[in-house]
């Protein structure tokens, strides 16, 4: 029987980094004897100024989705309001 029959080691075009390997912001390798510093569950940092880096880009992120919501509900409540001075019959309809 020939030695392919028993390899068993790691096939690199496929392989597949443990997301513990790499800082989430900078792709420096993470130290086994090292700090990890998480955030958000499973994200992690090797040092906590890219995990702060990471918050504060998330929050200024969320910052802006808010403002932008908030926009929008802002249009649609006026949209609303010009269409509540419109005439409208109330009364019950008979459908045979």
């Amino acid at each position: 029987m020939g030695s392919d029959a028993y390899y068993t080691g790691c096939d690199y075009e496929n392989y597949q980094p443990h997301f513990l390997d790499t800082c989430f912001l900078c792709h420096r390798t993470l130290s086994h004897n090292n700090d990890i510093f998480m955030y958000r569950g499973n994200t992690p940092f090797c040092s906590q100024e890219c995990r702060q880096e990471q918050i504060e880009m998330d929050e200024a992120t969320e910052k802006r989705f808010k403002l932008s919501s908030s926009k929008r509900s802002k249009s649609v409540r006026q949209i609303s309001e010009t269409d509540t001075k419109k005439a409208v019959r109330t009364g019950t309809v008979a459908v045979a």
